[in-house]
C-alpha cells in the first residue's frame, strides 16, 4: 500500500481535536485525543510538547482569529477598542477553553508577537511604561469575562413570586436580549476612558 496522501497525525489535527473535546466537556486529556484520532497516546506525544504544548497550540489557534490589523488603526483608542472586540469574538467561539488558558503562561510565539504590537500601540501613544501591562491585563480581564458572559444562559436572573423585585424586572425587560453586548460596551468605554485619563496625566506631567 502507498503512503496516505494526508498525514494521519499532525499538530493541526491534534489542536482541532483538543478544542473539540474542550468545547464538549470543558477539559481534555492526551489519551482522549489519541482515541478520537484512532492512534496511540505515545504517537501524539511525538508531535507535541505534552499537555502544556497542546494548551499553547489551542491558544495560538484561537488567537489566529483575532484581527491583528486592528492594532494598525489610529488613534490608539480606536485600535484598542477594535482589538478588544475582535479578541472577544475569537474567545466567545470557544469559551470553555478560557479557564485552561488563563492558568497557563503564554508562550506561543504568534501570541507573544500580538502582545508586543499591543504594547507598542500604547507606548507610541505616550503611555507610561508602568501603565502598559495593567491596561492590557485589565482589557484582557474584561474581554475574557465578557466572552464567558456570552456563553451564559440568556436568563441569569430567575424572578419568582416569593421575592418582590419589580425594579429588577423592569431593568431586565428594558435591556432585553442585548444585555451582554451592552454590558461589554459600557465596560470597554469605561476602561478606555480611564486610559485617556492616564494619558492626560502623563501629558500634564511633562
Amino acid at each position: 500500500m502507498g503512503r496516505p496522501r494526508t498525514p494521519l497525525l499532525d499538530r493541526a489535527r491534534i489542536t482541532t481535536t483538543a478544542l473539540e473535546l474542550v468545547d464538549e466537556q470543558g477539559e481534555f486529556s492526551v489519551p482522549q485525543i489519541a482515541r478520537r484520532l484512532g492512534t496511540q497516546t505515545g504517537s501524539v506525544y511525538h508531535h507535541v510538547d505534552g499537555r502544556d504544548g497542546i494548551v499553547e497550540l489551542m491558544r495560538e489557534r484561537i488567537c489566529e482569529a483575532i484581527e491583528s490589523a486592528t492594532l494598525d488603526m489610529e488613534p490608539w483608542d480606536a485600535a484598542l477598542a477594535a482589538w478588544a472586540r475582535s479578541y472577544r469574538a475569537a474567545f466567545a467561539a470557544h469559551p470553555r477553553v478560557i479557564p485552561l488558558l488563563t492558568t497557563s503562561p503564554v508562550r506561543a510565539p504568534k501570541v507573544l508577537e500580538q502582545y508586543e504590537r499591543a504594547v507598542g500601540v500604547l507606548l507610541d501613544a505616550g503611555f507610561d511604561v508602568a501603565d502598559v501591562m495593567p491596561v492590557l491585563t485589565g482589557l484582557e480581564n474584561l474581554v475574557l469575562g465578557s466572552a464567558l458572559d456570552l456563553a451564559a444562559p440568556e436568563t441569569m436572573w430567575e424572578l419568582t413570586e416569593e421575592t418582590s423585585t419589580p425594579r429588577l424586572a423592569r431593568a431586565l425587560k428594558a435591556v432585553g436580549a442585548g444585555r451582554a453586548e451592552a454590558a461589554f460596551e459600557v465596560a470597554l468605554e469605561g476602561l478606555i476612558g480611564h486610559c485617556r485619563t492616564l494619558l492626560g496625566r502623563r501629558g500634564h506631567a511633562r
